[in-house]
């Protein structure tokens, strides 16, 4: 941080020692100066992205207006002030009223922070220039009357101008400046956003803390596995939030990951936490983490740059780090990981040799603890002493049991207290189980079995599904009786890893295991005389044995993998009382004859009957889930239940037909995807009209569904991939909740016009529909709609005149259909984020193409854009083997100055608009396959720009690097590839294309203000020049770097690398691309991906800078570093997955590629080499073999102007 003067960094007092601030900053500045430039960049950052509650008040007010009370109190009520020193500030009476009130309310506790934009420090202290004339203006407006006032401004900008704080000039650019202002920030409003409560007493901390420093040695730049391990309830998870909740501020990204050994059992695999590492980079992308053998590889390859703080908490399986954190080189230099778990030999074999071991309180620090929670305070009643020490005795230093022996006796009496440690007393051996059942005992009977029934069926699951549950099960309203629990500290409740507005219901694994011991008491030695069953030994033991009892009233079995029982199912005629039943991966010869009436909730997997009990009466059953079931069909005729509200049978392949849903009125929600023999779908279905969802993915068999449906309450239908599904039902008038609606897959040829009824609808997908000929112009009338996809519908031709209509459409995708017109009513959607009108390049389309060309001539050649000035939210188009010919691109696509991505591959013009040049936020271009293009206009400004134009045989002249915009956003700069372009080749074999881009390019990102800026460059060449002094044959190279201590202060520049490569002969034809990696130690790797294998024609260069900034997080290396060159394959349809144990010490893979490096060279870039490259006396960098200077005299798309003319225009 550039501070004007000097101040410590703990000045400002700790949030927790002072009140509870309304607001986290308030922002005071001269609207006039800086209200729509830096403020509100500020005001962005601050309040949007990083969560600091800033107040800024935009009113604009008269000269001499007062502030408004309401205004004061948010000056009180801001626990800093940030003053924005603009040159005309003091011009504003307003600002320097409100200047003095933060003076006032603010300096006793070093709460502001002045930044000084665009002025002297000096000039504010001394009311200099603009300052001076601002105050010589107030004085005559004033005079004698307010002279006084005056006088005060003086002072407070005085005393604003002597703090510290931030000098713009001292920056390169506002988002430098404004990145300093929030880190600093950040660190003072941290302590406010906890992981930890702030009223949540922590006792005996400090020493762990201590210890816990010395292993951490944030100092040090290696990356750190630390383990924190000990029984349970001993605090691990309570010091490993305090440990992140110090010291996330200081990573690029901190997660902290809850429940990892929960989170496992309960849904068999770890995806959803692999999702919530990924989410801060992936972001939309994070749908492509689809399980976890992808979510392990996103996750090596997105940390590896980046400083990390992650926390694993409760982990149980080896296996569980393995997806999650599996080696330090998954992390960025300076990262730690830190693991808490209760097994010691799990860190032992993940290779963790600092280890921290949690152990219990101390009697002091217990008795400290227990007061806390016994008195409400820190010390103990004198008169309760002795007792206090016996319940501290008995606690053996646990806190967990310090604190729930503490609040169960918060505000009992004395009898009470020797009564509570009679029973203590009672069950020597026992004492946790004892000390955590006494806030059980407490409870009243319904309570204790809402506690137990948590505790064997409902753990982590939503507090609002759990209510209904209980709801049903007890009749009653079962929220009091959670609160109590809550309150007790039985049970607590935590946000949902998948939506920030739910909560899941928790407990404590002690806790749990103490419901369980209380269940095993009740029959130690029958299992079936007990009231819930979740243990696998004990459920085989009543099964097998037959041993079951009216006792018992609900039994769930979660086994990790399918597993084969011999049961004796008509145990179940014994369990009278039975409520819930869960089994999981249970594989059983036959069905029950016999299923108890009481069941509310039946979950079953692996269903073995082919049908249920034939006289079976389940009135009260509310969900019935039987996914992989052997059902042919549930039951026959209509059955009376009346309380069933969620069925799911998922691929239950062997179900031909659905019940008759007549007696089901309170059904919510219908999933049956992938029934793959399902067939009959019984009418009834259409008029359930509590229905929500209904979920028939899949189902290969479905021809028919009834003709209309009046399900008023219905949100979600899909009918994804019925591939004989020819005609889908009409639309009633009162459906008009539906938002999601998925037709893709099915053999529809027209959608129903009663869709315009859908008045909320919001996606539609219908892509891979073959047979759909158009859409209903009723479609039109679907205003809220914001995804629409028609791709692979390749009869489809013709779309609804008013499409501009849908005002809300963000996603439209046509890839490969038949259409030959788009409506011009396209231009009016506004929103439209991405629009693909992708071909196949396989085989293109005859004709006209996609409605946003028209026919340039009765010729096929092609097709010519319209205006597409209205689409200017768009961000990704795709326009990739449409054959648009010359001309076919409109001027005007300049206009779409959001777009990120175009791609205009595998099409017919010979040059481009100059226009693109405006398309300031792209960053991927993609013209491969551009056989006519001769010439790429000159590129935008923009943070990083990646162009593809492999394959483009006519290419002669190169586009030119604009200057390349600043940019905080660490990229790889510019990447230009140009595979099989062999116009591109000079025949002297110098001063060529290629050399002209690097030497622009080295003139705006080889210097040392670009940081992290890197380039690459792919073309046809066959010599290494000698100008790149680290050279060696074959894949892999030594170079011998400065000492790392110069780093800083050399001349050193960065390191230049040049490939060359060629097809292997020998390599496979199975993939569908090729890639090739450079990776060293140190930094991250460098890939270019490939066409299929044999598409390269003779060598080629890879050309790549890497600024020495890639190595300076690497305090660790030594002055010699080896690079590997490696290629690979991959594979659309099956990608090929790479782990870490098939990379060698250098990270070779073993798989082998479709190309062959035959030699690389590399180069040590000083500050010279720089000056003589841009002097051009340094010209033979690359070069050609005559080989390619004769085939190109004669070649396609040859030209008159040289390189040096088409750059000199601009130079």
């Amino acid at each position: 941080m550039a501070f004007s003067t000097q101040r410590s960094l703990a000045s400002l007092p700790p949030a927790e020692s002072g009140p509870r601030w309304k607001h986290d900053v308030f922002l005071s500045f001269r609207g006039e100066d800086t209200r729509k430039g830096f403020t509100s960049h500020l005001y962005h950052e601050l309040h949007y992205w990083q969560a600091i509650k800033t107040f800024k008040d935009d009113r604009e007010l008269d000269i001499g207006s007062r502030i408004s009370p309401e205004l004061l109190s948010a000056i009180r009520e801001s626990q800093l002030a940030i003053v924005v020193l603009s040159p005309h500030y003091a011009s504003s009476t307003w600002c320097l009223d409100e200047l003095t009130k933060i003076i006032e309310c603010m300096e006793a506790r070093n709460a502001i922070l002045p930044i000084f934009y665009e002025v002297n420090p000096s000039d504010v202290r001394k009311q200099r220039g603009s300052f001076a004339e601002a105050f010589t203006m107030h004085e005559e407006k004033f005079g004698e009357v307010d002279a006084e006032k005056v006088k005060q401004w003086r002072v407070a900008l005085t005393k604003a101008a002597n703090l510290s704080g931030w000098d713009s000039k001292n920056y390169k650019s506002e988002r430098e400046l404004i990145e300093d202002i929030v880190k600093y920030v950040w660190r003072k409003v941290h302590p406010n956003l906890k992981l930890l409560d702030s009223t949540e007493p922590l006792v005996g901390i400090d020493s762990t803390l201590q210890q816990l420093g010395l292993l951490l040695a944030q100092e040090a730049n290696d990356v750190r596995f630390i383990g924190i391990w000990g029984m349970g309830g001993i605090g691990k998870t309570t010091i490993a939030k305090l440990v992140f909740q110090k010291i996330s501020h200081h990573f690029e990204l901190a997660k902290f990951l809850t429940n990892v050994r929960e989170v496992s059992a309960r849904h068999g695999t770890l995806v959803d936490l692999q999702k919530q590492l990924l989410s801060p980079m992936l972001k939309e992308s994070i749908t492509e983490v689809y399980d976890e053998m992808q979510g392990t590889l996103f996750t090596k390859n997105c940390l590896s740059n980046k400083k990390v703080l992650l926390v694993l908490d409760d982990v149980d399986q080896v296996n569980q780090l393995e997806k999650l954190a599996k080696r330090e080189d998954w992390f960025g230099a300076g990262s730690r990981v830190i693991i808490t778990t209760r097994d010691e030999r799990l860190l032992v074999e993940h290779g963790i040799e600092l280890i921290y071991k949690v152990e219990g309180l101390n009697d002091e620090e217990a008795l400290e603890l227990f007061s806390q929670n016994a008195f409400q305070k820190d010390q103990y009643d004198e008169g309760l002493l002795e007792l206090s020490k016996s319940f501290v005795n008995y606690a053996r230093g646990l806190p967990l049991a310090l604190k729930v022996l503490g609040r169960s006796l918060y505000k009992r009496g004395r009898d009470e207290w020797i009564s509570a440690l009679g029973k203590l007393k009672k069950s020597p051996g026992r004492e946790i189980f004892t000390s955590l059942k006494i806030s059980y005992d407490r409870l009243d009977e319904t309570d204790k079995d809402i506690f137990l029934d948590v505790a064997f069926f409902h753990k982590g699951k939503d507090k609002e599904e759990l209510l209904e549950i209980l709801d049903k099960t007890y009749d009653f309203s079962s929220l009091l009786g959670i609160n109590v629990l809550i309150e007790k500290s039985l049970l607590t409740i935590s946000k949902s890893l998948y939506n920030n507005s739910r909560t899941n219901v928790e407990m404590h694994d002690l806790i749990q295991e103490m419901a369980w011991e209380i269940v095993r008491q009740e029959s130690p030695d029958e299992p079936g005389r007990r009231s819930r069953l979740c243990h696998h030994m004990d459920i085989f033991h009543v099964f097998i044995n037959n041993s079951g009892t009216q006792a018992l009233k609900g039994i769930v079995l979660r086994l990790p993998e399918l597993e084969k029982a011999y049961w004796n199912c008509e145990a179940f005629s014994k369990m009278s009382q039975l409520r819930y039943v869960e089994f999981q991966n249970v594989n059983i010869p036959s069905g029950p004859s016999f299923l108890p009436k009481t069941l509310i909730t039946l979950k079953w997997s692996w269903y073995p009957s082919k049908c249920l009990p034939y006289d079976f009466q389940l009135h009260f059953l509310t969900e019935l889930k039987m996914p992989k079931s052997n059902l042919v069909q549930l039951w026959e005729g209509a059955q009376d239940l009346p309380n069933l509200k969620y069925l799911d049978l998922v691929y239950s392949e062997n179900l031909t037909k659905t019940p008759d849903f007549t007696r089901t009125p309170n059904l919510k929600e219908l999933v049956l995807r992938h029934c793959t023999d399902l067939v009959e779908i019984h009418p009834s279905i259409a008029m359930l009209k509590r229905l929500e969802r209904l979920d028939l993915s899949d189902c290969t068999s479905i021809t028919s569904l009834p003709t209309e449906f009046e399900t008023d309450s219905l949100k979600f239908f899909s009918v994804k991939h019925c591939s004989k599904l020819k005609k889908i039902p009409e639309f009633g008038e009162q459906m008009k909740n539906l938002l999601q609606l998925w037709l893709s897959g099915t053999a529809i040829v027209k959608v129903p016009s009663s869709i315009d009824r859908q008045v909320g609808l919001k996606y539609l997908q219908l892509h891979d529909c073959e047979s759909l000929l158009c859409l209903p112009n009723a479609i039109c009338n679907l205003k809220f709609l914001l995804q629409l996809d028609i791709s692979r519908c390749s009869k489809f031709e013709k779309l609804p005149e008013n499409l501009g209509k849908m005002e809300s459409l963000e996603y439209f995708r046509m890839n490969e259909t038949s259409i030959t017109d788009l409506p011009p009513s396209l231009s009016l959607l506004k929103d439209l984020q991405v629009l693909e009108c992708r071909g196949s390049p396989i085989k293109k389309q005859d004709g006209g193409f996609w409605g946003l060309f028209v026919r340039k001539s009765p010729e096929p050649l092609g097709l010519v854009l319209h205006s597409l000035n209205g689409l200017r939210s768009l961000k990704q188009l795709d326009l990739s083997d449409c054959n648009i010919c010359q001309g076919g691109i409109p001027d005007d696509i300049g206009c779409l100055s959001f777009v990120q991505q175009l791609d205009l591959s595998g099409n017919n013009f010979v040059t481009l608009p100059s226009s693109i040049k405006r398309l300031s936020n792209l960053h991927v271009f993609r013209l491969q396959r551009c056989q006519r293009l001769q010439q790429v206009p000159d590129l935008p400004s923009t943070s990083s720009l990646h162009i593809s134009a492999d394959d483009c045989i006519s290419l002669v002249m190169l586009p030119q690097p604009s200057e390349l915009r600043r940019s905080s956003i660490k990229s790889r700069g510019f990447s230009f590839t140009s595979a099989n372009c062999f116009g591109l080749v000079d025949n002297e074999g110098c001063n060529n294309g290629i050399f002209s881009m690097l030497r622009r390019l080295a003139s705006q990102g080889i210097s040392t203000d670009y940081g992290n800026f890197s380039f690459n460059i792919v073309s046809p060449g066959s010599k290494i020049s000698e100008w790149f002094a680290f050279q060696n044959e074959g894949d892999s190279l030594i170079v011998e770097l400065p000492l790392p201590d110069s780093w800083r202060s050399s001349k050193w520049m960065g390191l230049a690398f040049c490939v060359m490569f060629a097809d292997d002969p020998a390599a496979s034809l199975e993939y569908d691309y090729s890639v090739i990696e450079c990776s060293s130690e140190g930094i991250d790797s460098l890939s270019w991906q490939l066409g299929k294998k044999g598409n390269l024609v003779k060598d080629h260069f890879w050309v790549f800078y890497l600024h020495r900034q890639e190595y300076w997080n690497n305090t660790t290396a030594s002055s010699h570093i080896r690079f590997s060159l490696q290629t690979y394959c991959r594979s659309n349809q099956v990608p090929l997955v790479l782990s870490i144990d098939e990379l060698s010490k250098y990270g070779n893979l073993v798989t082998k590629g479709a190309y062959n490096v035959k030699k690389c060279g590399a180069r040590l870039v000083f500050e010279d080499d720089l000056d003589e490259l841009l002097n051009g006396t340094m010209n033979n960098i690359l070069q050609p073999t005559s080989e390619y200077c004769d085939e190109e005299e004669s070649g396609p798309g040859r030209s008159g102007i040289s390189d040096n003319e088409y750059y000199s225009a601009e130079e």
